[in-house]
């Protein structure tokens, strides 16, 4: 379906259905995110009281939820070039939804952290991955549309825990409910954006028709402020780039501070004489802050080089861990909630957006999958932060390492400039056949 706008005697073609793709994305990563690592949180206290676990088995399923999702990254692009991205979606849909199910029926822990690495390889399988390989190929100017995707999953996170709260007390606490309805809705809206995301003979013609529209604007220098390549590197070109080592950091940095905030934060405020009802609170609003940040963040990156988005992103998410370490007033918890929320919301949006403008779409896939390999070593943040409790007595040198990890993270990309490739031949990122290897079946 198209819209078709006519001023000062040009014609405008609004399309429709790439905008509708990116719906269907978001609805699945918000759901996903919602229910996993949001949700789990709040209904794990259910669980561990009910089955007499300690919390040691219940923090080692929250474990396996990262190091799964992180672990797995190689699994989707090895699918997507095998079977397509619409089969790679319906087997993340149905690794999730065993997931719920495993978690809805347990009654030992080994079913239980059978559940929580289903639902992170499930994750991964219809979240990050072939959601950026099919939006970099339907989009040409990508900021807004990543934007709003990577703010469906700020979303989630503050939805999750009310949507979990709400759910639990309509079941009267009864969690085994809460997870087999989680499964059901997880088989409903990976239909819906199976059905949406289009056959691999449109994914082929849209991504080869982006391919050329980019290098036409390359060539023309239509956004000279903003560096993209006009070539494709391959995985081993990108990987000898000390560009992708520091966009690497970068992704491992948000990831670790993230994680560390989001299980430590409120213990850590409660111990220094915040009420856990007001630690709750700015947490939630850390989250806010995130998804309006990747919005706006999206916007600014058609303007401006997503480059100058990282450097800030970065900079406050130093300063809000430092800020979080030494919390206790209303300004304190202001800053830290500010810094963490729009920190880590837009520093994953820029190192997506920059690997795709620094080394071109045809390998984004993998390029884009190695990175996220770092998030099963981001999920030792909590052990870190735990052991320094244990350690200290205190939560605070733990913040206080988040934010030399960042700072020193800024550093790097402060010196940072595109990658120039030399003495390599070259491949035109407008070669019309090669986008359609990324998405028609390949045999086995």
């Amino acid at each position: 379906m198209t819209a078709v706008v006519v001023k000062d005697r040009s014609v405008t073609t609004i399309e429709w259905r790439p905008w509708l793709v990116l719906s269907a994305f978001c609805l699945v990563l918000f759901l996903s995110t919602a229910a996993t690592y949001s949700s789990l949180g709040v209904v794990l206290a259910n669980m561990v009281r009910e089955e007499h676990w300690s919390w040691t088995v219940g923090g080692i399923g929250f474990t396996l939820l990262g190091a799964a999702t992180g672990g797995s990254s190689f699994l989707p692009p090895y699918l997507i070039r095998k079977v397509g991205v619409r089969a790679t979606l319906f087997l993340g849909a149905v690794a999730m939804a065993l997931g719920f199910v495993s978690l809805g029926v347990t009654h030992g822990p080994w079913l239980y952290f059978l559940g929580t690495a289903l639902c992170g390889v499930g994750y991964q399988a219809t979240a990050f991955i072939p959601a950026t390989h099919v939006l970099g190929a339907i989009f040409k100017h990508r900021g807004l549309p990543f934007g709003i995707y990577f703010m469906s999953a700020s979303a989630g996170g503050f939805v999750g825990p009310t949507m979990a709260f709400s759910e639990m007390h309509v079941f009267h606490d009864e969690w085994r409910h809460f997870w087999l309805l989680q499964a059901a809705i997880m088989v409903v809206a990976g239909a819906i954006c199976i059905l949406l995301v289009g056959g691999p003979a449109w994914l082929a013609k849209r991504a080869a028709e982006t391919d050329q529209e980019v290098a036409g604007e390359v060539a023309t220098h239509v956004a000279p402020r903003i560096h993209r390549t006009a070539v494709n590197w391959t995985p081993r070109q990108a990987f000898s780039t000390p560009q992708f080592y520091v966009l690497l950091a970068a992704y491992f940095g948000h990831l670790f501070v993230g994680i560390t905030i989001a299980s430590l934060s409120v213990a850590h405020l409660s111990q220094r004489g915040v009420s856990k009802e007001v630690a709750v609170v700015v947490l939630g609003i850390e989250s806010l802050v995130g998804t309006f940040g990747r919005t706006l963040g999206g916007w600014l990156a058609d303007l401006i080089d997503p480059r100058y988005l990282l450097l800030v992103a970065l900079a406050v998410l130093a300063g809000g861990s430092l800020a979080l370490s030494v919390a206790h007033s209303y300004l304190t918890l202001f800053a830290y909630a500010l810094g963490s929320g729009l920190g880590f919301g837009v520093t994953a949006l820029a190192v997506t957006l920059l690997l795709l403008n620094y080394y071109g779409r045809k390998h984004n896939l993998e390029i884009f999958s190695t990175t996220c390999l770092i998030g099963a070593v981001s999920a030792l943040g909590p052990t870190v932060g735990g052991w320094i409790r244990d350690s200290t007595g205190g939560f605070t040198l733990a913040f206080q390492l988040c934010a030399v990890v960042a700072g020193v993270i800024f550093i790097a990309a402060l010196f940072m400039r595109p990658p120039r490739m030399s003495g390599a031949v070259e491949t035109p990122a407008e070669e019309p056949p090669q986008p359609v290897t990324a998405f028609v079946k390949h045999p086995a």
